[in-house]
């Protein structure tokens, strides 16, 4: 490590002390919204890459293809490795207690399709312990070089999630990808390193596609600086895996830390309810005078309405509800006009901007599978022109106005105006509304 490259904080959000990388100093930012725009962007970096291009995959739908007309996944793999890039992918592989997603790839029949491609790209399976799963989503091009390059989201690849900013609903999904350039990018690097060389599926017949015994070694520099941002890479790793003695618990430890120093906004997207430790500091934040925003999907997932009906969830749900006392307080979801009149975008977002001057954004949801089980990495970053942005542009999606005039309190004040609006509007079956997003109730959200 270069310790010229670890910076401390310049606001009064803390950086957690207790992850495998520090924040550096010296990147560059730029903040993908929706899939067109990120998976664009990442296929143009593939396509410009000089060395390698690397990746962390747990679902692969069949319907996926890249925007303006660039095909599969594979088609893309393929072509860089055509021009001699080295290309590896880490796929989840689900283990026997796991639920086995019908997303997730690797069985004989994609075994058999990279043989007819007569694929040459790299593969390594991996799986954790229990019913959890690999859950990062992270491309990293020309690892080690110095045009190395990182993104760091999650975005499914699937039809539904390559959608333009400004969705139109009928199902399609609002995720993010942050796209990252400079020391922090090595980190990306050397996580991918770590979970390659200690893949558990390795040394099985079935568990790499090429050469099963390539392994890469861990980043050998640190990337030079490109930007003004300070960035800190995140995870979640159960504790066992790639050689951890102990859980890392990072991006937790973030957000509870970000929420207990908030002084005026929390802005949150996530697909998940928050667990009831992360609502009560919520809740403690909004009785301190803060503005909370909460967006989420209006129309959850089947194992969220099953939690509702579980004695086991009460208080979580209880502590939800309790948060609609604050009339500071918003739950929300976005609903698109699509072919169909009004119908929910699944909000896939885990995001979360506090006081417009610090912001995270990866692949884990709030809730107990991500923060406990799952292995998961985000990207923070301490930087107030990047966090005012990125809160200007999501609002613009969601509101259909641009709040670059107002400062943060102001603009969640608008967000909790043009929701409440917009609920009216759908419970009466008008579909003029302002931008997409509407009201939810916390009282009965996922009855």
């Amino acid at each position: 490590m270069n310790a010229s490259t670890v910076a401390l904080s310049p606001s009064h959000i803390p950086i957690p002390a207790g992850g495998s990388y520090p924040a550096r100093a010296g990147n560059r930012l730029r903040l993908l919204i929706d899939g067109e725009n990120a998976f664009r962007r990442i296929a143009e970096a593939v396509e410009a890459a000089r060395h390698s291009v690397w990746l962390s995959v747990n679902f692969l739908l069949p319907d996926f293809r890249l925007p303006d007309g660039r095909g599969e996944l594979f088609d893309l793999l393929d072509r860089a490795t055509a021009r001699g890039i080295d290309v590896r992918v880490l796929f989840w592989r689900p283990s026997p207690d796991s639920p086995g997603f019908n997303e997730s790839f690797g069985k004989p029949e994609h075994r058999r399709m990279l043989a007819a491609r007569n694929s040459t790209i790299l593969i390594r399976w991996d799986a954790v312990p229990g019913i959890y799963c690999q859950h990062q989503k992270f491309w990293i091009v020309d690892a080690g070089s110095e045009t190395e390059t990182a993104f760091v989201g999650g975005i499914n690849l699937a039809a539904h999630s390559v959608v333009p900013q400004g969705h139109r609903g009928d199902g399609q999904f609002h995720d993010l990808y942050s796209e990252v350039t400079g020391p922090s990018a090595t980190d990306v690097h050397h996580n991918f390193v770590q979970r390659w060389n200690g893949a558990s599926e390795r040394g099985k017949p079935d568990g790499t596609w090429g050469a099963p015994n390539d392994d890469v070694p861990l980043p050998a520099r640190i990337s030079p600086v490109r930007g003004d941002s300070l960035v800190q890479i995140q995870r979640e790793m159960p504790a066992g895996v790639y050689g951890l003695a102990a859980p890392e618990r990072t991006i937790l430890e973030q957000y509870v830390a970000a929420i207990d120093a908030a002084q005026h906004t929390i802005y949150l997207e996530n697909q998940g309810l928050a667990i009831e430790p992360v609502l009560a500091r919520l809740d403690a934040a909004l009785m301190r005078g803060v503005d909370v925003v909460y967006l989420t999907p209006g129309n959850p997932y089947p194992y969220l309405r099953a939690q509702r009906r579980h004695p086991d969830h009460k208080v979580q749900f209880e502590r939800l509800a309790g948060l609609a006392r604050h009339p500071h307080f918003a739950l929300t979801g976005i609903a698109g006009l699509g072919t169909k009149g009004r119908s929910d975008v699944y909000v896939h977002a885990k995001a979360m901007i506090v006081d417009d001057v610090w912001a995270t954004l990866g692949s884990c949801n709030l809730h107990a599978f991500s923060l406990f089980g799952h292995t998961e990495l985000n990207a923070s970053f301490w930087d107030p022109h990047a966090a005012r942005g990125f809160r200007v542009a999501l609002l613009a999606e969601h509101l259909g106005t641009d709040t670059t005039d107002l400062d943060d309190r102001a603009a969640l004040a608008l967000y909790r105006h043009v929701a409440k609006e917009n609920r009216a509007k759908r419970d009466r079956g008008d579909p003029d509304w302002q931008g997409i997003a509407y009201a939810l109730d916390p009282v009965t959200y996922g009855e």
